[in-house]
């Protein structure tokens, strides 16, 4: 994140305050940290069984944007401190994310930058290996915004809340969506953009076209339950909302 522009002013970890990494300081608290420098955002790569801790922390202490890296949190864990970030106006990227880039601008997160260059398509994708591959094809284009909202079932920023945001971005013309199968974050962007609630372009994939029925795939929230979300629910939805779906993640490049 350093070597790619970002300004990462503090760490934080107990018992290794007043040391520094790469020059940066480290303190022991995050209220240590932002007593002494102004703080945006905050990045989380605490072990699970701490990061509930540690985003607590770091909202209680006023930071309005926590990406969350660690994977395996426990959803009633996840559940809390998502209830509690909304209702102290912060907001949770993840967890078990890549994190987020604005190409040439700032890196947050664990994404490889070679894929991204400056340009206005945004991405927003509960895969990270997919995120590098589909942003390698179109690198030409380049990105505005791309986002790793995370693979687990509860997650703090959801797919359809990214989608508007893009919608209302000006740097962004068009969309593209990645998503799995389990959960109905896709099905609930094909009903915004099906009730015109989504002027700009997007286009589609979902990866698990053959993935079997209550078997979790990878990700813990790629998994079908009683029939909800479904990989022909999702491409269903899509194309009923007019979204055209991608049956390869490089046919995307064609699409746009």
């Amino acid at each position: 994140m350093l070597k790619y522009g970002t300004k990462i002013v503090a760490g934080v970890t107990p018992g290794k305050g007043g040391t520094k990494v790469n020059n940066v300081p480290v303190y022991d608290t995050v209220a240590d940290a932002v007593k002494e420098h102004d703080t945006d955002a905050s990045i989380i790569f605490v072990p699970a069984k701490f990061a509930t801790d540690a985003v607590y922390e770091a909202i209680d202490n006023g930071i309005k944007l926590v990406v969350v890296i660690t994977e395996h949190i426990p959803v009633l864990d996840m559940l809390r401190i998502s209830k509690y970030a909304k209702l102290k106006g912060a907001r949770i990227i993840g967890p078990n994310c890549p994190g987020l880039i604005v190409p040439d601008e700032a890196l947050l997160g664990i994404l490889p930058p070679r894929p991204f260059r400056k340009g206005k398509i945004g991405i927003v994708s509960r895969s990270g290996t997919l995120t590098y591959e589909i942003s390698e094809t179109i690198k030409h284009i380049g990105q505005s915004t791309v986002i790793g909202i995370g693979g687990d079932p509860i997650i703090g920023t959801t797919m359809d809340e990214v989608v508007q945001m893009f919608d209302q971005d000006p740097e962004t013309e068009e969309i593209i969506v990645i998503g799995e199968i389990g959960g109905t974050m896709e099905e609930r962007v094909a009903k915004l953009k099906k009730e015109g609630k989504i002027k700009k372009k997007m286009i589609a994939y979902i990866a698990g076209m053959t993935a079997p029925r209550e078997k979790r795939m990878g990700h813990a929230g790629a998994v079908v339950y009683m029939g909800m979300g479904t990989f022909d629910s999702k491409i269903n939805a899509f194309k009923s909302a007019g979204i055209p779906v991608a049956k390869t993640p490089y046919e995307i490049l064609e699409l746009l």
